[in-house]
Parts: C-alpha cells; sequence; structure tokens
C-alpha cells in the first residue's frame, strides 16, 4: 500500500467527519465482488438489520429514540389514569375505618409525586408531575342505635324496693354491653366539635399578676375581660389551662411530673383511668371486673405527692401496685390538697396530650366495672363527649352553696362572694323551665369524657374558675356549662347518681378506717377488767367500818336500745371486712 493510498483513506476518514457535521450519513455502496448471501441467511434476517441496511446510523438512532419517547408517554398516561380511578373508588371515611394510631393528620391537599432518573429507562423524564386526588375530608363519630330486640334498647330503670327503713342514695341497675361488644362499637373518629376546632394554651414566662381577684401562680391571673373572651366561642382559641411557667405541662410547672413519668403519659393513644389521693387521705383501691384486654390496653395512672410516697413505700416497693402505675408529683402548687386534685381531674387532656378517652375517679372510690363498659353506656351510645351524674339530692346551685357552709366545706364569704359573683351575671335557682337540663348540680367524683377541643375548652375554664374563686366546682359547674351551651349547641350527659353508684363504690378515708378498725379491736377484743373487779366487790369505806357494797343486778336492754346496739356491732365488723 502506498503512501498516497494512505493519503486517499486519510482524505476519505475526514471526509467522513465533514459530513457527519452536516448533519448527512452516506450509505455505503455494496461492493461487486461481495459474493450474494444465501437463501437461509435472508430468512433470518430482522426487521432491525433490514432498518440498519436501508437507514442510516442517526436516523436508526433517532426511530428508537421516537419510539421509547412515546412508550414512556402512554405508560404515563395510563398510571396517572389508573391512579385517578383509585382517588374516585375511595370510600368516605366512616366510623368504621380504623384510625392511625399515631395520630398524625390525614392529608387534606393535593400530592404531588415527583419521577427523577428512571434508572429503568434509557430516557430521563425528570419534572414529569402526577396529581393524585385528596381523600375526602374526615369524617365525625355520629352515634349509633342498638338493633331492635336488643335488651339494652329497651331496659327501663325499675322502682326503687321498697325499704323503708333505707331512704339514703343506693346504686340502681344498669345495661352493660359485654366487653367485647363494647370494645367492637369503640369510635374510629372523634366525635364533632362544634363550632371550636383548634385550642391551644397560654403560656407565660414572666407572670402578669395585674388582674382584679383571684388567680394563681400556676394557673396564671387572666383579668375579668380575659375571662368574658374565653366564653367567646370561636373556631381558634387560645386560653388559660393551668401550667402557664412552662410550654410542656409537669415539667418545671409546678405540679412537676419526672420526664420517664412523662414520656410514658404520653404513650397512652387510647383510653386514660386516672385517680389520685394527697396527704396520704386514702387508701388505694384496686378495681375489680377488669377485663384482660383492659388491663393490657388501658392506662390506670394515680397521682400521688411525697407524703403519700413515703405512705406507700411502707408496704410496697414497686412504681406500679396492682393496675395502678404509681405517678409522684413534686412541687405541689397549692396548700390546698383539695385544688391540687382539681388538677389531674380537670386537665387530663393536658397530661396526657395524646388520649382519647379518659375517666376520673376520686380517690376514695372502688371501681366496679370495666372501663370499656362505662364509656360505651355513658358516651358512645349517648352520642356525648361528657358525661357526669347529678348530685343524688341537690338540684340548684344556691342550695349547693347552703349545704357546704352548713358542712364547714369552705370559708362561707368566699362562697357567699362567688354565688353574688354568678348571680350578678344572670344565674338562678333550677326550675323546670331549665328542661332537658335536668341539674345544676353534679356529683363531681366520677367525671367521663373524650378529648376533643370543646370538651378540652369546657375543663379549662372549669378549672379557671375554680382557680380564681372556691376549689368547690360544684358551684361553678353550671355558669360554665351554660355559658358554653349559650354559644354551641354542645350538651352534657348528666346521668343519675344511683347508676355512678352502680360502677364505683365509695370507701371510708383513711383516718375513718383507721378509727373503725381500732373500734372493732375494742369490740372482739375488750380489754380485762381491773383485779379487783375480777376478785370480789367493790368495798366502800364508812369510818373505820368496811362495808361491802352490795352487787347490783344490771337487767339486759331491750327493745330499741338493743336491736341499735347489734346494728352498730354488725357495721363495725362489716366495714373491718370490707376494708
Amino acid at each position: 500500500m502506498t503512501g498516497g493510498s494512505l493519503g486517499i483513506r486519510s482524505g476519505s476518514y475526514g471526509s467522513l467527519d465533514k459530513q457527519l457535521q452536516n448533519g448527512v450519513l452516506p450509505i455505503q455502496a455494496l461492493s461487486a465482488t461481495r459474493t450474494k448471501p444465501s437463501k437461509m441467511f435472508k430468512e433470518k434476517e430482522t426487521l432491525v438489520h433490514w432498518i440498519c441496511k436501508f437507514a442510516g446510523r442517526k436516523k436508526v438512532g433517532m426511530l428508537l429514540l421516537c419510539v421509547i419517547s412515546a412508550a414512556v408517554f402512554v405508560w404515563v398516561l395510563y398510571v396517572g389514569k389508573g391512579d385517578d380511578q383509585e382517588s374516585d373508588n375511595v370510600p368516605k371515611l366512616n366510623d368504621n375505618l380504623p384510625l392511625n394510631n399515631s395520630g398524625s393528620p390525614l392529608i387534606n391537599e393535593v400530592q404531588r409525586i415527583r419521577i427523577d432518573n428512571w434508572t429503568s429507562l434509557p430516557v430521563s423524564v425528570e419534572g414529569t408531575e402526577v396529581r393524585v386526588m385528596p381523600p375526602p375530608p374526615p369524617s365525625y363519630f355520629l352515634g349509633y342505635t342498638l338493633p331492635p330486640g336488643h335488651p339494652c334498647s329497651t331496659f327501663s330503670l325499675p322502682p326503687p324496693p321498697a325499704d323503708k327503713k333505707r331512704t339514703g342514695p343506693r346504686p340502681c341497675p344498669v345495661c352493660y354491653l359485654p366487653v367485647e361488644e363494647a370494645v367492637a362499637l369503640m369510635p374510629k373518629v372523634p366525635s364533632f366539635s362544634p363550632v371550636l376546632k383548634n385550642l391551644t394554651y397560654i403560656y407565660e414566662e414572666n407572670l402578669n399578676k395585674e388582674t382584679e381577684f383571684g388567680g394563681s401562680d400556676f394557673g396564671g391571673y387572666p383579668t375579668l375581660k380575659e375571662r368574658d373572651d374565653s366564653y367567646d366561642i370561636r373556631e381558634s382559641m387560645k386560653v388559660h389551662c393551668g401550667f402557664v411557667k412552662g410550654n410542656k405541662p409537669g415539667h418545671r410547672t409546678g405540679f412537676n411530673i419526672n420526664d420517664n413519668d412523662l414520656l410514658e403519659m404520653e404513650q397512652c393513644h387510647g383510653v386514660v383511668v386516672a385517680s389520685a389521693i394527697f396527704g396520704a387521705f386514702d387508701i388505694i383501691q384496686q378495681p375489680k371486673n377488669i377485663s384482660e384486654y383492659s388491663k393490657r390496653t388501658i392506662c390506670f395512672y394515680m397521682f400521688v405527692d411525697e407524703e403519700t410516697e413515703a405512705d406507700l413505700k411502707a408496704k410496697h416497693e414497686s412504681k406500679k401496685i396492682g393496675v395502678w402505675r404509681i405517678v409522684v408529683v413534686h412541687n405541689l402548687p397549692y396548700s390546698d390538697g383539695r385544688r391540687n386534685g382539681k388538677i389531674p381531674k380537670l386537665l387530663q387532656h393536658r397530661l396526657f396530650p395524646n388520649a382519647r378517652f379518659s375517666l376520673w375517679i376520686d380517690g376514695k372510690l372502688e371501681l366496679v366495672a370495666d372501663p370499656y363498659q362505662i364509656l360505651e353506656r355513658f358516651l358512645w351510645r349517648k352520642n356525648a363527649t361528657f358525661a357526669i351524674s347529678r348530685h343524688y339530692k341537690r338540684f340548684d346551685v344556691f342550695d349547693e352553696a347552703e349545704a357546704n357552709k352548713a358542712a364547714s366545706k369552705y370559708d362561707n364569704a368566699s362562697i357567699d362572694i362567688q354565688v353574688d359573683f354568678y348571680k350578678k351575671e344572670g344565674l338562678t335557682p333550677y326550675s323546670k323551665a331549665k328542661l332537658p337540663i335536668t341539674s345544676d348540680v353534679p356529683e363531681g367524683c366520677v367525671i367521663i369524657r373524650e378529648h376533643v377541643p370543646i370538651s378540652n375548652l369546657f375543663t379549662c375554664l372549669w378549672f379557671n374558675e375554680v382557680d380564681r374563686f372556691t376549689s368547690r366546682d360544684q358551684i361553678s359547674f353550671s355558669t360554665v356549662r351554660d355559658k358554653i351551651a349559650a354559644k354551641t349547641n354542645w350538651t352534657i350527659n348528666m346521668f343519675l347518681d344511683c347508676e355512678r353508684r352502680n360502677f364505683v363504690v365509695q370507701k371510708y378515708h383513711k383516718e375513718v378506717l383507721d378509727y373503725l378498725a381500732q373500734m372493732a379491736s375494742l369490740a372482739i377484743y375488750p380489754p380485762p377488767p381491773p383485779p379487783y373487779l375480777a376478785n370480789d366487790p367493790p368495798r366502800i369505806f364508812s369510818g373505820e367500818t368496811i362495808v361491802t357494797a352490795p352487787l347490783r343486778k344490771v337487767s339486759p336492754r331491750r327493745g330499741r336500745d338493743r336491736r341499735s346496739g347489734s346494728r352498730r356491732r354488725r357495721k363495725i365488723v362489716k366495714a373491718m371486712v370490707s376494708s
């Protein structure tokens, strides 16, 4: 091969480069000396071979690129259409659909899915957006009706027993569902909160104590104008609700709780049963008739102060006594134990921010029914978010105030100031004109509630009244209830006191139990008589003569005295057995 031929070859490569730059790909002619392909080889040639044979290289590449782009376009349209059909077929949420236990809100906006760098495709389709239709707005629990023929749907209270000797309060029958049925009827979605949708709480790093009267470092010092504003129900509100000195309840706010306990309390996402004992005033009562499912799924919390903790450590070493988890509270904000007890009683939604339902019982009460049965009977079946029993005897706030003064439950002058303040705001004695409201006076030892914004607001404002006025929460209950009801259609289920006594049993306070135990031991094991009584009758000295006094025959008690004494002995022995 000569140098000229090399030059020609280099020139041919150079001309090919120029032609490629001009966008033209020449088709080389077949050599005349090339042999004709066999028939079998022609049959094996594919479509791609023919395209490559009769088309240029760049045209083949462009053709492949167009085919792939068309395939991707058709695939994207198919996926988008399928997603739209699926979103159209999504059923609306109802109370039969499960909730997200994490409490994350439902997505109410259009989601955007960005497709970047598809590795399975040779073509990049960056920036392609697929619009997914949002789910329907969340629905609310609207209650239910028991099926016809169900024993509880036709249940009615029997007449009270005709026992003239027993005229005081007593329990009455309540138709509960079995635990399994009650659990199955537990709402999967929250109940409706009228008007109020978003409730937040005031936090004051530097307390402003410029108020007309009342208030505390724990609950703040809201002015009367702020108080009036808190009863103006709006869609979004921010109110005083205790724990004003910190943004996390129980953490350096007064009523301080250890961080480990706070973390455990945040893990309660379902039902909470809470109680409290301060000043070692009561004995812990273990619930009865509690199902194993409830023991596994319900949070039982008992709040105690340091004095009660020391009393418990003498008998118990563990932080869990029976079903109760013991939480020790430090730095109590009030010197009055009754006020301290109102914190876990009324502000459970702040101590358990993720709980859905709660049941409060006073420390002197013994729970004798399953919490799921109680919630089903007094909340879910009634489609209510707050339930409390009426007082068994009094229905009028003025009568309740006089009874508190007569029993020295609180300073009489403070009670008069509170009642006079409410009278100026329009408080009137209870009458039938207030129906369907059945009472203005609750029995506040048991509270059953769902944690929704409107019920949380009610307990916040109820606590604020207790913080401003007296700790007798029965006096302020109806004022808060009626002010909220005037702006919304929210109601409270006030059930009978005898129904409350069906699922809780009232026990004596600790000091009373100690006294009864001491008296019972004296009745069973009386002290021995003095020695001179055991040997001979007493002697009376008259001058120098010793005269023996004749023994008097003491006749046994008869009639009413004897029967009353036997009844007293039976009561003492019964108290000993029950304790």
